[in-house]
C-alpha cells in the first residue's frame, strides 16, 4: 500500500473519531430502529455511521476494499489486497437503550491479516488503537494483557456465571463484542469465550488490539483467525491472557465441539 499502517493510523483514527462524534450526537434522542432478523437490531444512526465511514476510509484508500455489517457483501473485496472491515455501532442494542457499551469498530486488512484496528467509544470516553507489530494503546497508553496463570479467579464479562463456572469471577460486559474483547487487552478480564457463530466485522478490531496487547486469540476451537473469508464467520472466540489461555480452551473447547456437533 502507498503508506504503512503505522504512517495510516493518525487518519483512520481521526475518521473513526468522527464517526464516534456523530454517532454520540444521537445518542440517547429519538431515531428510527427496527430488527433485521428477530434479536437483531438495527437503527438509522448504524446506517448512517456507516455511510460516512464509508465515504471517508474510501478517500484514504480508493482501492480497499470493504467488508461491513451494514452494508450488502460484495465478493469484489475478495480479490483485493486491502479491505477496511467495519461495524459502524458494535454493540447497537446498548446504543438503542442509552447504555454505553457500544463502540464503531474499524479494521483494516492486508491479504488476510488485520493490520489496523480502530475502537471508539465515546460513551465510554475510550479510543483503542492497534497497529500489527506495534502495539495497542487505549487513549495513548499503553496496553498489556493480565500475567494471570489460573482459571480459579480469572475475570471474564459475563452478566452472571453458570454453576460450572462459579470458580470465574464475572466483568462487567458491555453489550459490544469488541469492547469486551479489548477489556483482555487492558488486563480488566482475562478472557472471553463465546460458543456461537460471529462474523468479522464484530472481531477483527478488537482481535489485533487483544493480540498487539500479548493476549492469545482463537477462535472456540483453538484456531487462528482468518479474515476477507468468503464466508465472514468464524464459530466463537477464545481470546485469553497468555498465562491461561490453554486452560481456558480446555474447559470451554469441548463445550463448542458439543454445539458444533448438535447443529
Amino acid at each position: 500500500m502507498a503508506k504503512r499502517a503505522d504512517e495510516l493510523l493518525p487518519a483512520v483514527a481521526a475518521i473513526v473519531a468522527d464517526a464516534g462524534r456523530m454517532a454520540m450526537a444521537r445518542w440517547r434522542t429519538d431515531f428510527d430502529r427496527w430488527e433485521k432478523a428477530p434479536g437483531d437490531p438495527v437503527s438509522e444512526v448504524d446506517l448512517a455511521v456507516d455511510a460516512q465511514l464509508r465515504e471517508a476510509l474510501a478517500g484514504l484508500m480508493p482501492d480497499a476494499g470493504w467488508l461491513s455489517e451494514e452494508t450488502v457483501d460484495d465478493a469484489d473485496r475478495l480479490r483485493r489486497e486491502h479491505v477496511w472491515i467495519v461495524d459502524p455501532i458494535d454493540g447497537t442494542r446498548d446504543y438503542i437503550r442509552g447504555r454505553a457499551g457500544w463502540a464503531v469498530s474499524v479494521a483494516l486488512v492486508e491479504r488476510g491479516r488485520v493490520v489496523l484496528g480502530v475502537l471508539d467509544a465515546p460513551a465510554r470516553g475510550e479510543a483503542w488503537t492497534a497497529v500489527l507489530g506495534r502495539g495497542a494503546r487505549r487513549n495513548g497508553e499503553a496496553l498489556h494483557a493480565s500475567d494471570r496463570a489460573a482459571l480459579l479467579g480469572a475475570r471474564v464479562p459475563a452478566d452472571t456465571l453458570p454453576k460450572a463456572d462459579r470458580d470465574l469471577v464475572a466483568a462487567p460486559k458491555p453489550n459490544s463484542i469488541a469492547l469486551r474483547v479489548a477489556t483482555v487487552a487492558s488486563g480488566e478480564a482475562d478472557f472471553v469465550a463465546t460458543q456461537r457463530w460471529g462474523h468479522e466485522w464484530d472481531i477483527a478490531a478488537a482481535a489485533l488490539i487483544a493480540s498487539e496487547a500479548g493476549a492469545i486469540v482463537t477462535n472456540a476451537l483453538g484456531e487462528p483467525l482468518g479474515f476477507n473469508k468468503r464466508d465472514p464467520r468464524a464459530f466463537g472466540l477464545m481470546i485469553g491472557a497468555p498465562g491461561l489461555h490453554a486452560a481456558a480452551l480446555e474447559r470451554f473447547g469441548p463445550r463448542a465441539r458439543a454445539i458444533l456437533a448438535a447443529a
